[in-house]
Formats: C-alpha cells, sequence, structure tokens
C-alpha cells in the first residue's frame, strides 16, 4: 500500500463520487477506480457500496477512514515539521481556527504579535469548524483553537473567553427592513421584525452553540425562525445575502467583510444575544510554544484596542 492509495481513499470517501474524486484528484475516472478496486483487494474487504448516483462507505470503510485520516494527518505533521527544520524553525505551533474567528482584529492581531516574537517558530493555521476544532484538540491533531461558542465541554479541555462582541443583522442592501437615519447610519431593526424573513444559519452540527443561541433567541422574540439555507461557513452565508437568498445574524466583526451588496444593521431588542471568542487548549498544557500563545491571548484581549 502507498501513501497515494490512501489519499485516492480519502478523495473517494469525502466525494461519495469517483468521478467527482477523480476530477479531484487530476486523475480520470476509469484509473481511479482501478486503483480503489487493488486497495480493497490488498485490504480483503469492501470500502464502498457502489451506488447509481455515487458511493457509500460500507462499516469497514468508515473505520479505515478514520485511521487514514489519522495517519495522512501524521505524515503531513512530520513533512511541515521537516520543512520548517530546513528553514531554520526549530520548532511548531498548530493553531485551529473558525472561520468567524479568523476575521476578528483581535485574533489577527494576537497571531501576527506571537509570529513576531517567536520567529524560529513554525505556524500551522487550521480552519475547521466549533465542533471540527473540538475534536481535533481532543485528537491531538491541533494545540490550541479559538472558535466562537463552544459547541461541547470535555473534561479534558480548557475552555476561556476571550471577548464577546455583539451580533448585527447582514441584509441586502435594498432589503425593506433596511432604514438611515438622519445621521446616515443604519437605523437597528427589532428581531420581532425577523419572524416572516428568510434566515441563513452556519449548520448546526458545524456549529450548534452559534445556532442554538439565534434560535433560541428567536423563540425568546415569539418565533420560530424560518431556516431556509445551513451552511459550513459564515463566509458562504454572506454570499448567499448578497444574492438575495435571505438575511443572516452575525459576528459584528464580519461587517469588515466589505461584501457589495449587503448591509449590517444593529438588533435593537435582543442584547444577550451576542457571540463569544472562546480559547481552547488541551488541560496541563505544558509545551511552551502553546503555554506562550495562550498567555499572550490573555494578555491582548485584555486591552480595548485588541477588538
Amino acid at each position: 500500500m502507498e501513501l497515494r492509495h490512501l489519499r485516492y481513499f480519502l478523495a473517494v470517501a469525502e466525494e461519495r463520487h469517483i468521478t467527482r474524486a477523480a476530477a479531484r484528484l487530476g486523475l480520470k475516472q476509469p484509473p481511479l477506480s482501478q486503483q480503489i478496486h487493488a486497495l480493497e483487494k490488498e485490504l480483503g474487504i469492501k470500502l464502498f457500496t457502489r451506488l447509481p448516483r455515487g458511493v457509500e462507505l460500507t462499516p469497514a470503510g468508515e473505520r479505515f477512514l478514520e485511521d487514514a485520516r489519522e495517519l495522512l494527518s501524521g505524515i503531513e505533521r512530520a513533512a511541515s515539521r521537516a520543512r520548517a527544520a530546513a528553514m531554520g524553525q526549530h520548532d511548531r505551533i498548530s493553531i485551529g481556527l473558525t472561520t468567524s474567528a479568523s476575521l476578528h482584529p483581535g485574533v489577527t492581531r494576537t497571531l501576527r504579535a506571537y509570529a513576531d516574537a517567536h520567529a524560529a517558530v513554525s505556524l500551522d493555521l487550521q480552519a475547521n469548524s466549533a465542533a471540527g476544532l473540538t475534536e481535533a484538540l481532543l485528537r491531538e491533531e491541533v494545540q490550541v483553537a479559538i472558535i466562537r461558542a463552544a459547541v461541547a465541554r470535555p473534561a479534558d479541555l480548557v475552555f476561556e473567553q476571550l471577548a464577546q462582541e455583539k451580533m448585527l443583522i447582514a441584509l441586502p442592501a435594498k432589503h425593506h427592513l433596511v432604514k438611515r437615519r438622519a445621521s446616515g447610519a443604519h437605523a437597528p431593526i427589532s428581531l420581532r421584525a425577523l419572524g416572516r424573513e428568510r434566515l441563513i444559519l452556519v449548520r448546526r452540527h458545524a456549529a450548534p452553540g452559534m445556532y442554538s443561541n439565534v434560535v433560541d433567541a428567536c423563540q425568546r422574540a415569539g418565533f420560530v425562525p424560518l431556516v431556509v439555507a445551513e451552511v459550513e461557513h459564515m463566509l458562504t452565508g454572506i454570499n448567499l445575502v448578497a444574492a438575495g437568498v435571505g438575511i443572516s445574524l452575525v459576528p459584528a466583526s464580519i461587517r469588515e467583510i466589505r461584501q457589495q451588496g449587503i448591509v449590517y444593521c444593529p438588533v435593537s431588542d435582543a442584547p444577550s444575544l451576542v457571540a463569544p471568542l472562546t480559547l481552547i487548549y488541551r488541560r496541563g498544557e505544558a509545551q511552551t510554544t502553546v503555554t506562550d500563545f495562550i498567555k499572550l491571548s490573555r494578555k491582548l484581549a485584555k486591552d480595548r484596542r485588541w477588538c
């Protein structure tokens, strides 16, 4: 078995379709099918069940997927460390970020300050959902992460709130709820006014904390939100707002994205609707590169300019 076989398998497992996986890998479909068959023959098990429109993993394939991901991740980490050593960098820190957390100006300042103070440390930044990063910390695939609302709080992890910011309503610029004050600023909108609007939210499984916060706030305002689209990443949701698919509730720092055709309005009647920034790391963490990042994050978060 070669590493390319694992990469081929991973692409098919993620795409659930051999033709799409082949396009992703830059291969033709027949050779990829042959490689998957060869891998199944070598292992002596069926990894996929062929369907009329794609494939699905067998129970054995599901288990093999977990191990294949772990193995490839370990190899990538080893290669990254080797490249860092060749460049004179003697250590490395793996930092996980959710999309919306990475856009917060305080997080950007923290990363820049850390890089300036630790020139010999290579930064490995990994983007994932809050749920994905929590699992990645438990699997020791990342060393520290910054997310929004916590998904769950495993005993092996420490959760520290660095900051919180208000949520804003992102709407198409010509939406009927958008009003301007005499000053030119956009007028606040009541959460109750969203009762009949189409909402776009980050998927529940990816960011259950943020999802639940929005749904709970809507229910307290007297209505069940009409969620017409759930997206993996907040930036995708912003693009859908610009396309007129619906509106969304986002952390205030998202307005730094100058997406044409979108305005951001305050919420007038939901003061508890906020978006936290949460630092996560493993309990008992002792590696200096990681503890330095934790201390720096705490220190900078106390400065109002951080936000």
